[in-house]
């Protein structure tokens, strides 16, 4: 089986089920803009730089439809060119938002084709409009809309769509749910265990361990859309209560989603000067490496994890396969993962006071939280292990091949003229 991946950044989502089926035999392409990070044996073609930005809907949502619609060109020109020089797919699987996924019927018609549909962006109930001070623009609506019109014009197509939680699924409009499936990619959780002698050395060389009153926060980027601004001021609080408390932030400066006015470094700043938190006791790490990710998160002793109504972080998973004690923010997707004080607490995103409470809880009776920290395990390992979330995935990938084979007469593909893509060893 010859299976292509589309992805902008690939592979992304689909980096371990494109090592468990490569490993079982299968010709495995990506197709991306850039890479996120290698794959032993996955072929790669890029299509070009340029082709869109990725983001919530509080930024100016990837700028229109333009540019989406250049990337699905490119990608389809590769699809052809792929088909005409004898490397046909069997299948296409890709993220839906980006545009590269908009044209892929248009070469390959007979070809199944399965998207990945992690956010459809809605004027209520998600991000967009979640903070009370924002207002939406008529404009903006418009933004959303064009945003939105790549993904409607790529589930028409679709034979099959797959979600990560029940919740984004919701989402997407009624007449195309029927044919998206919740499905998680899944978290390693062999790798974020419990270890009761991790350490993690900080920056100033000093060493935390289990036990020690340690307050965690990661994102892969310190903004207000995963709550960085609502956790400061909370560990302000915390700090002015439990002295001897310890705060390790890992994330970047950057934006990932959702807009912010200047550098994220100067949020960063800004806050600590307002809140007073304690710089000595406050430990920025940036982005930090994956097993790095892990040890900090076998030491806290209270992990928070906030985000508007928005896509699950796979970080705040493996967190609670860690068994970390998880303060999690009362917001969708959360909800689906989080039952409150059974596998974690939640607290409403905007009340600083009732998060400051629940650290300082965690903190003062760390005992308490036993039972809620390996149910918060359990949860990760019987909903989100990464071997069974991929073998479901490789079963559902086999069954619409063969679904489609059955009910499908091979299609000719002649030569078009396209724009021309940025292609890698096509001859």
């Amino acid at each position: 089986m010859h299976i292509v991946f589309v992805h902008r950044h690939g592979p992304g989502q689909f980096v371990h089920l494109a090592q468990r089926l490569i490993s079982d035999g299968w010709t495995a392409t990506l197709i991306c803009e850039s890479m996120d990070r290698p794959v032993p044996g996955l072929r790669v073609f890029r299509y070009g730089e340029n082709s869109g930005r990725q983001g919530g809907a509080g930024e100016n949502a990837g700028g229109g439809s333009v540019p989406y619609i250049v990337a699905g060109r490119r990608v389809a020109d590769i699809l052809n060119r792929l088909s005409l020089n004898g490397r046909k797919p069997d299948l296409v699987m890709g993220h839906i938002g980006w545009g590269g996924m908009m044209f892929v019927k248009d070469a390959l018609p007979d070809v199944p084709a399965i998207g990945y549909c992690e956010y459809y962006f809605q004027p209520q109930g998600g991000d967009l409009g979640f903070a009370p001070s924002e207002q939406v623009s008529f404009q903006h609506r418009q933004t959303v809309r064009l945003r939105n019109a790549v993904q409607l014009a790529t589930l028409e197509q679709i034979d099959v769509g797959i979600s990560p939680t029940a919740w984004q699924k919701s989402r997407f409009p009624q007449e195309f749910q029927s044919k998206i499936v919740v499905q998680h990619e899944g978290i390693d959780t062999l790798r974020a265990r419990p270890d009761a002698v991790a350490g993690f050395r900080l920056p100033n060389g000093q060493l935390m361990t289990a036990g020690d009153p340690v307050v965690t926060f990661a994102a892969r980027s310190l903004e207000p859309y995963r709550g960085f601004p609502q956790f400061v001021k909370a560990a302000a609080q915390v700090a002015a209560q439990i002295p001897e408390a310890q705060f390790v932030i890992a994330g970047g400066d950057g934006v990932s989603y959702g807009h912010q006015s200047g550098k994220g470094s100067e949020l960063r700043n800004r806050l600590v000067a307002e809140t007073g938190l304690p710089q000595d006791r406050t430990h920025f790490l940036g982005r930090v490496p994956h097993q790095n990710l892990i040890q900090l998160f076998q030491v806290s002793a209270a992990h928070v994890y906030l985000t508007y109504p928005f896509v699950l972080s796979w970080s705040f998973l493996e967190a609670m396969a860690c068994e970390a004690p998880v303060i999690a923010s009362n917001t969708a997707p959360v909800q689906e993962v989080i039952r409150h004080k059974r596998n974690g607490t939640l607290v409403d995103f905007w009340d600083t006071n009732a998060l400051a409470e629940e650290i300082c809880s965690a903190l003062i009776d760390p005992k308490s939280r036993f039972d809620m920290r390996r149910a918060a395990r359990r949860t990760a390992v019987e909903r989100f292990e990464l071997s069974g979330c991929t073998l479901r995935l490789q079963s559902m990938l086999q069954k619409v091949s063969k679904s489609r084979a059955r009910t499908s007469t091979p299609a000719k593909i002649s030569e078009q003229t396209r724009q021309p893509a940025v292609e890698r060893g096509l001859a």
